[in-house]
């Protein structure tokens, strides 16, 4: 522990921190670490957003197709996005910035790249679309009505974000009712629909692990690899992560302003860049017990629950439909599954597991809505609107949620409507995104954060794994990607 660094007061510019694309951070002490039952929601949000879109969604459809036998890539994506996930955590824990703004700092276009990293793959409103298209299994509507239904539940999302006080507040609670229901649901799927054959054919999956060549091949790269970026959340939906831990005030955060509505909060235009704390004893302490709370919400509620959801879910289309019954493009596997589940137990559990997916699919384009809302804002307002006191991050983010609520209303609207297209595109590309910011976290955790708090051991190998892992990956796509254009 440095003297030199306890006899340094707060409020002096530090200079640990890049300060040639931004402007230096002063000092300020960490405030004291919350006890678990306060700091529980960054994570059960982020698992929200993960729920409705692998687990759910994707994985469940790359079964119908080939299997079980790729369920080693689910368990080994969620455990690497469990550990980028408390490194996005560790840099906005220690000084109240979100991740994006930790990268400009290495480099200026980074802010800008991450604003197209954000808004291409999350754009498309596909999950908007498969929570309308599961309603429609259960009301009957036509395929016609799904576009303007779907326009419908994005304007009624925007609305209740514009008019909540405190924006963060208002999402944790909806999404905490919506995880609940899910999770209520999945309690009910482990104990009393996989039964002893499903359970035979997951641990027969883990045994499978040679197959997993051949299922590439058969189910494509892109749904593949959009799969295994959707292994947990994905691309921007983990980096945000950071957004919300500063509005929910954990570690430094706590000293920063909050995205609230222009209508009925309390705006503040200060720019959103942070602080670092002086390594003296008691900030040194303060850090451990934040590191701890924050890794066990964090482990328990994005790790365990989400991998249990991702299994349940696989397994459950594996011991409904089976292997080969979907068509490509196509949402048909759903509602297979709720049919198959009609005839075991009654027409009640089909609407049942349609308004389940319904509720587990528009939570997660409440997450995602929210989600680009907040990455845009922060980098605008971090960066060119700096030091403009009229655009608030706040407004900042109204504007972008609803452009995004626009954009999607004329994708739907000209035509394109399937589910599963939309998801692959916006999946394929969170892969990419995923390779790229593994890398900037080794740089900005390992070789920027001060010596105390830097990121080593067994988590620096865990990002180098996810380099390797998303890395790989993503050239396979590429070259899959090129080969087709050049006809190969």
């Amino acid at each position: 522990m440095s003297s030199k660094a306890s006899r340094r007061e707060a409020g002096t510019l530090a200079t640990e921190l890049p300060s040639k694309a931004l402007p230096a951070v002063p000092y300020a002490d960490l405030p004291e670490p919350l006890p678990m039952r306060q700091v529980i929601g960054p994570s059960v949000l982020l698992l929200a957003g993960a729920i409705g879109s692998g687990e759910f969604v994707l994985w469940p459809y790359i079964v119908s197709q080939v299997g079980l036998a790729v369920v080693w890539l689910v368990v080994i994506g969620v455990l690497t996005q469990y550990f980028l996930n408390m490194e996005i955590e560790r840099y906005t824990l220690a000084t109240g910035e979100t991740a994006v703004t930790g990268f400009t700092r290495l480099w200026k276009p980074w802010s800008w790249l991450f604003i197209v990293m954000t808004v291409v793959p999350w754009a498309w409103p596909g999950w908007a679309t498969g929570g309308t298209t599961t309603l429609s299994f259960v009301f009957g509507f036509s395929e016609s009505a799904i576009p303007y239904i779907t326009i419908g539940v994005l304007v009624l999302i925007g609305l209740v974000l514009t008019v909540s006080p405190v924006v963060y507040q208002t999402v944790e609670k909806i999404q905490f009712f919506m995880v609940a229901v899910i999770v209520l649901f999945l309690i009910y799927i482990v104990l009393f629909l996989l039964g002893g054959d499903g359970y035979s054919a997951l641990g027969q999956g883990f045994l499978d692990a040679g197959q997993i060549p051949d299922a590439v091949s058969e189910v494509g790269t892109a749904a593949l690899l959009g799969a295994i970026a959707f292994a947990g959340a994905g691309g921007a939906l983990n980096l945000v992560q950071s957004n919300w831990v500063r509005d929910k005030g954990l570690g430094m955060g706590a000293r920063l302003p909050k995205v609230v509505s222009p209508f009925t909060g309390e705006e503040v235009a200060a720019p959103t860049t942070g602080y670092i704390f002086p390594r003296d004893e008691e900030n040194v302490r303060r850090w451990r017990g934040w590191w701890r709370v924050a890794d066990r919400e964090q482990f328990v509620t994005f790790f365990v629950i989400g991998l249990v959801a991702l299994l349940a879910f696989m397994t459950l289309t594996a011991v409904t439909i089976g292997v080969g019954a979907n068509s490509a493009e196509s949402f048909d596997f759903i509602r297979l599954q709720g049919e198959a589940l009609g005839e075991q137990q009654g027409d009640w559990l089909s609407t049942v597991f349609w308004l389940v997916g319904t509720v587990v699919l528009f939570s997660t384009n409440l997450a995602v809505l929210d989600m680009v809302g907040r990455v845009v804002a922060d980098v605008l307002k971090t960066g060119p609107l700096r030091d403009n006191v009229t655009w608030s991050e706040s407004k900042i983010y109204f504007t972008v949620v609803w452009l995004e609520i626009a954009f999607g209303s004329i994708i739907l609207l000209s035509g394109v409507t399937q589910p599963i297209v939309l998801l692959v595109i916006a999946s394929s590309l969170n892969g990419l995104v995923m390779f790229v910011y593994s890398c900037l976290l080794i740089q900005l955790n390992r070789f920027t954060l001060p010596a105390e708090i830097r990121t080593g051991g067994g988590r620096l190998a865990a990002l180098l794994w996810a380099v390797v892992f998303y890395g790989f990956f993503s050239v396979i796509l590429l070259i899959d990607q090129f080969g087709k254009l050049t006809g190969g």
